[in-house]
């Protein structure tokens, strides 16, 4: 009679967290690790953590905040899928806005999940996204695609983002080193592209959108 090998047990899902929150860091890693599957091997309190600890512990899937300190997680997911593609970024975030989902996709996310998502489907998301699949909160793909493309250029975005404390556009054009005058000339045309009366309006609806 022949014996039969025991099946070697799959190794777990490794896994690193970047969330500017530490409470929400805590609490993600706390329910993930009770699942025998998943392994969180590390967590990151910024961007710019998240893409060192990612360098450093070669995670299979990393779980990403967008709105964070230093970097935030979309060009955090974009360092993190550059330098290395074998490491699958899933963002979980509390702001659900197109604008943010789009930009998260073009990143390399593999997926798009709002914290307040289950924890039983956030452990399967993490699964689909190792298992190559792509996850997207479904009432957000469905607002996605009536709300069209980000209508601002990089450079658009930028000034808009660094005038948002209401600093002056002299302010701003010495930080990004340009002209007040083309800094002046790119609110001007955020403020047509997003249909606002005025900078201050501009800024609410790009970030309400997700624009920036």
């Amino acid at each position: 009679m022949v014996s039969r090998m025991p099946e070697a047990t799959p190794a777990p899902i490794r896994l690193v967290i970047a969330d500017d929150q530490a409470l929400v860091r805590g609490a993600l890693a706390a329910l993930l690790a009770l699942e025998d599957d998943l392994e969180v091997a590390g967590v990151a309190a910024d961007g710019v953590q998240a893409v060192e600890m990612v360098a450093a512990l070669q995670p299979d899937v990393c779980l990403m905040d967008i709105q964070m300190p230093d970097m935030d997680g979309i060009d955090a997911t974009r360092r993190v899928r550059a330098a290395h593609p074998s490491t699958r970024v899933l963002i979980v975030t509390t702001f659900a806005r197109p604008g943010y989902l789009r930009a998260a996709l073009d990143a390399g996310a593999s997926g798009f999940v709002v914290k307040d998502t289950p924890a039983e489907q956030l452990a399967e998301a993490v699964r689909r996204v190792h298992a190559g699949l792509r996850v997207v909160d479904p009432a957000l793909a469905e607002e996605s695609l009536f709300e069209g493309m980000n209508p601002l250029s990089d450079r658009e975005r930028q000034v808009l983002r660094l005038a948002a404390d209401g600093r002056a556009a002299s302010a701003v054009a010495a930080e990004v080193f340009l002209s007040a005058g083309t800094v002046r000339n790119l609110l001007s045309a955020a403020i047509g592209k997003t249909g606002a009366a005025n900078r201050a309006q501009a800024v609410r609806i790009a970030q309400d959108k997700g624009w920036i």
